[in-house]
């Protein structure tokens, strides 16, 4: 473990010898920033409805994933019904595993797949055009991107496990081992270090400069693996990654893209640890009742009043551990199946639409108090994709409908026809949106 601790700071000190030039603090107050347990943006108080648009980059791309047509109706879409900030993917490996995404940003160490990155240039310079904020993730523990096993399996020269083997626990296990697998890390770091002094074709600006760019985020759902055996090297990533990023990067936020308790072994001790530090800026946390075994679509009568009264817990729980830390919190992902678990537009979402009205009431309700959670992000918006196959699978090529590789294509999105659903977003991204006054905020601190 020793060797990981030594790793970072020497990164750090030889990239600020060798390209102290990058290293850009912009004096313009555009940054989204954080003040307490509360976001700032231009002086003014920060609440954002949002969505997970992880396929922006892929659509942006001008190869043969892109459609940027499609794109620019699908960013006017949302900012039409109030949504201004997207949590994308901005890393993506190419993986010995099954069911992971292809093609990918990164081809093998080092190398790029540069029509995704044009992608992901254009789409951050379509959000500034529309004053929406990205919020971007750089790794994932799960498979579907290549992400922390992939890594691993460069730095090991293979062995990785793939879950479509049967095998969840054991990959599990193997992507956790990241965290301790010192070659791995250093490929991580390369990547991230090229990313984020990477220049915008389109805007002009380092993305270091960009303030599209809300916040930098770790990892898709890091967690410590299934038990507590690599639980201080988890600590120490965080705490040495984030860190690194900051020092290259001082004009953005950082968070772990952690789930909450779900990613925490169950333990409010390692929710709270993981994110003591400062150089993560503010907390999130995901809420997934079908995963998590509360919620079946098929049977909605008998588990959607558990479902409610479980997820009403869930908030209040994480909620509370931000203002233990006086930090921010976003509730970045959640989502639920159409109603018997149907993938096709125009299928009913009967349950969907109630679970959303009530969540979304108890977070703008808490906002409007002065609590820490300051927005959301669901799960995921699929605006004008469908699913091609009358067995939902995803093949490289299909539309992306925001469902990932080794999901039922439709099962958590929220497609541009879902006009009840849309209407619940709307309202309730008018009414967050409202605490952007600087008056507002006045009431709520009196």
């Amino acid at each position: 473990m020793r060797k990981i601790l030594l790793l970072i700071p020497l990164v750090i000190l030889s990239l600020a010898l060798n390209s102290c030039s990058t290293f850009f603090i912009n004096k313009k107050t555009d940054f989204v920033k954080v003040d307490g347990s509360h976001f700032e943006l231009g002086g003014k108080p920060y609440y954002f409805v949002g969505t997970n648009l992880w396929y922006g980059c892929y659509i942006g791309s001008p190869g043969k994933t892109g459609d940027r047509e499609r794109l620019i109706r699908e960013l006017d879409n949302l900012k039409s019904i109030g949504i201004t900030n997207l949590r994308i993917l901005g890393a993506s490996e190419e993986s010995y595993i099954t069911n992971s995404l292809k093609p990918a940003i990164q081809i093998k160490p080092n190398v790029y797949d540069k029509n995704l990155l044009d992608g992901l240039d254009f789409l951050l310079s379509e959000m500034g055009k529309r004053n929406m904020h990205a919020v971007i993730f750089l790794n994932n523990y799960w498979e579907w991107t290549g992400g922390m096993s992939q890594y691993n399996d460069w730095a090991n020269g293979g062995g990785g496990v793939d879950p479509a083997n049967n095998n969840y626990g054991k990959f599990m296990d193997y992507s956790a081992t990241f965290y301790s697998n010192t070659k791995a890390q250093k490929l991580f770091i390369n990547f991230l270090y090229s990313l984020i002094t990477r220049k915008n074709r389109y805007n002009g600006l380092y993305y270091y400069q960009d303030p599209t760019i809300m916040a930098w985020e770790l990892a898709n759902e890091p967690r410590p693996g299934r038990n507590a055996y690599w639980i201080d090297e988890y600590y120490r990533w965080i705490k040495t990654t984030a860190q690194f990023i900051h020092n290259i990067d001082p004009n953005h936020l950082v968070s772990t893209g952690n789930e909450g308790l779900a990613g925490s072994l169950g333990d409010s001790t390692i929710f709270v640890t993981a994110h003591k530090t400062k150089y993560i800026n503010y907390l999130t946390f995901h809420l997934w009742p079908k995963n998590w075994g509360w919620f079946d679509a098929k049977n909605i009568e008998e588990t959607y009043p558990r479902t409610e009264k479980n997820a009403i817990n869930y908030i209040d729980q994480h909620i509370g551990f931000a203002r233990e830390l006086n930090k921010p919190i976003v509730m970045e992902e959640f989502g639920m199946p159409r109603d018997s678990e149907l993938c096709k537009a125009g299928t009913a979402t009967t349950a969907r639409d109630k679970f959303y009205k009530k969540i979304l009431d108890i977070v703008y309700d808490s906002a409007a108090t002065g609590s820490p959670i300051s927005g959301t992000n669901f799960w995921a918006w699929g605006g004008e994709g469908r699913g091609q196959h009358p067995n939902d699978k995803w093949q490289p090529g299909d539309p992306f409908v925001g469902d990932p590789p080794q999901e039922p294509q439709g099962l958590n999105s929220v497609f541009n026809t879902d006009s009840s659903t849309i209407v619940i977003l709307k309202n309730h991204a008018e009414k967050m949106n409202s605490l952007n006054v600087p008056s507002r905020v006045s009431e709520i601190v009196k």
